[in-house]
């Protein structure tokens, strides 16, 4: 008897065995499958601004070789393999430590499967182990590619489906006023607008995240009951007047919506420019084009003098000079007109953190996400999908004249008097004109930002009075993480140990104020220059001036205010 059930007890662990080899068999062959694949994938998408910018040097060289001394050629070409080497460096570094960051977190599986079986004899733990694995980089290949691309109809405006009033338009813009995402809310027209100014490679999509989610940096504007307006570029492929626009455009067409706007609700507009669209707003203020038409201004982690930058302006200061040019990232259109390459110009970004952006370490970096989710049920929430949309698919090309200002902000800094490198109407740019214009300006920065790095977003401190409001985190959480009214930061209320004041709550405090003016504003009677008879009730009542429509009765602004200072939550204006 003894020996029969000895003899079972071998078959049951030699099955046992058996088929956890068989499953980790097939668990690393479905592993390495999958692992090939999606480093594929990684690199085909690095990769192919790799070619676009090789064929636009090789095109920029061969006009400019025959021009250029061969001994300065010689050296530009030796100190740029030097910056390719160092790039290289930081390349392999910053893969080493995201390949280490992920074995941490798996070694204790690997070293338990291998304990059982050096005493166990026993291969349960190493199948789990691999098949675990296999789950891991399925996830990474296949599934968050396919929960990327299923947001797509949740994530941005949808301008298309019509929800969304297109109030005017250029032949360079579409200007819409946002619809609340809460259908109990209603816009109030007598409320002070707001227009805002996305940035023009990543798009307006940013600004209006996950309107279902309640994170969107449009709709917490508009969900206060606020007009809510934001400028569209056009399709810049099959639109001339967008390829060949200039700044000057951009400002003339600033100010006809402005003025279109005030028209519209009988207030002038606060400006809100994100990121690039910030330093182009600011451009369009100090060129005096918007006077009477703006009396407050907010930007969000806008660059307003690139030279500070830590990252972005030290890696155009290692180009050897006649390698920094714009040329390198020009594209020709079939009609020969020029256009910034928006995919090339994002590329640059990535360049400037290589480390943390080679294909191998974006490729362990998601690992390791799914890695710290232990439990083994892998979920890919919204708000990591959505960004990942967006970065993979919103990079919009950009006129020329457009991106020269901006790489004009990156390669000469503001002057001691407060000038800016940037001339609009052949007219200088200085910051002092806000003073002298008495426009409250507010700045919103991201302190972990390292695009737009602090010191670059705050660079206007050093000439005139700004007020300044911190967010946690990088350059688009106030557009996403904040954005949500339930936020530890959110938009409409006060935080932080500044008691800092969001950009939300910055434009009702102006309404507010606007309202507060127009209330205790003197009412005008007309009267008959010579009359000996007292004026009759009708005749005073036709003769008193009626008060303007903000005026009329209080504004809910005022009270919606004053609880968002206290930091309460603020639902919005609600039907009744």
């Amino acid at each position: 008897m003894d020996d029969t059930k000895k003899t079972d007890d071998e078959d049951t662990l030699f099955s046992n065995s058996f088929n956890d080899g068989l499953t980790a068999v097939g668990s690393m062959f479905s592993a390495t499958q999958s692992y090939l694949a999606g480093m594929s994938r990684y690199a085909t998408d690095f990769q192919i601004p790799v070619m676009l910018s090789s064929h636009y040097f090789q095109r920029v060289e061969g006009e400019r070789f025959s021009k250029e001394s061969p001994i300065d050629s010689i050296d530009a070409y030796l100190t740029l393999l030097h910056n390719n080497l160092e790039m290289m460096n930081r390349s392999m570094n910053g893969t080493g430590k995201m390949v280490s960051a992920y074995a941490k977190l798996e070694m204790d599986g690997f070293t338990e499967a291998l304990q059982q079986i050096c005493f166990e004899q026993k291969y349960t733990k190493l199948a789990q182990y691999i098949k675990r694995q296999a789950g891991l980089l399925e996830m990474v290949t296949h599934n968050y590619p396919e929960a990327i691309d299923a947001i797509e109809p949740e994530f941005g405006f949808h301008f298309e489906k019509g929800e969304h009033v297109l109030f005017d338009e250029t032949d360079r813009f579409l200007i819409y006023r946002i619809a609340p995402s809460l259908k109990e809310v209603e816009t109030r027209f007598d409320a002070k607008p707001i227009l805002i100014i996305p940035p023009y490679v990543l798009g307006a999509n940013i600004l209006g995240f996950l309107p279902g989610e309640q994170r969107s940096y449009a709709h917490c504007f508009a969900n206060q009951g606020f007009p809510t307006y934001i400028r569209v570029l056009k399709n810049i492929d099959s639109s001339p007047a967008i390829q060949l626009m200039t700044g000057e455009d951009d400002a003339r067409d600033t100010a006809r919506f402005c003025k279109a706007i005030m028209k519209e609700h009988g207030k002038p507009v606060t400006l809100n420019g994100y990121c690039q669209g910030g330093f182009n707003s600011l451009c369009s203020l100090l060129s005096g084009e918007l006077d009477g038409l703006v009396d407050a201004f907010i930007t969000c982690v806008a660059p307003m003098d690139g030279t500070r930058s830590k990252g972005l302006a030290r890696f155009l200061a290692q180009l050897p000079p006649q390698f920094n040019d714009l040329a390198y990232g020009t594209k020709i259109l079939p009609n020969g007109n020029k256009v910034a390459d928006g995919q090339l110009m994002g590329w640059v970004y990535k360049l400037k953190s290589i480390e943390h952006e080679i294909p191998a370490a974006a490729f362990f970096r998601h690992l390791t996400m799914f890695a710290r989710q232990s439990d083994g049920n892998f979920t890919i929430g919204k708000t990591a999908a959505a960004m990942n949309y967006w970065l993979n698919n919103e990079r919009f090309d950009l006129p020329l004249a457009i991106a020269q200002m901006s790489f004009l902000s990156y390669n000469e800094p503001i002057t001691e008097d407060g000038t800016l490198p940037v001339r609009l109407f052949n007219r200088k740019l200085n910051l002092k004109r806000l003073q002298e214009k008495k426009i409250p300006w507010l700045i919103c920065y991201g302190t972990h930002d390292d695009l737009v790095e602090k010191e670059t977003a705050l660079a206007p401190l050093d000439y005139i009075d700004v007020e300044v409001t911190p967010f946690p985190k990088g350059h688009v959480a106030i557009a996403t993480s904040w954005s949500s009214p339930d936020s530890d930061c959110a938009l409409h209320t006060r935080f932080g140990d500044g008691n800092y004041r969001g950009p939300v709550l910055f434009h009702m405090d102006m309404d507010a104020a606007l309202t507060e003016n127009d209330n205790n504003a003197p009412k005008v009677v007309e009267q008959k220059a010579a009359t000996a008879t007292k004026p009759t009730a009708r005749t005073a009542k036709q003769n008193q001036v009626k008060k303007p429509a903000s005026a009329r009765k209080t504004s809910p602004a005022k009270k919606v205010a004053s609880k968002a200072t206290a930091a309460k939550p603020v639902p919005g204006n609600r039907k009744k």
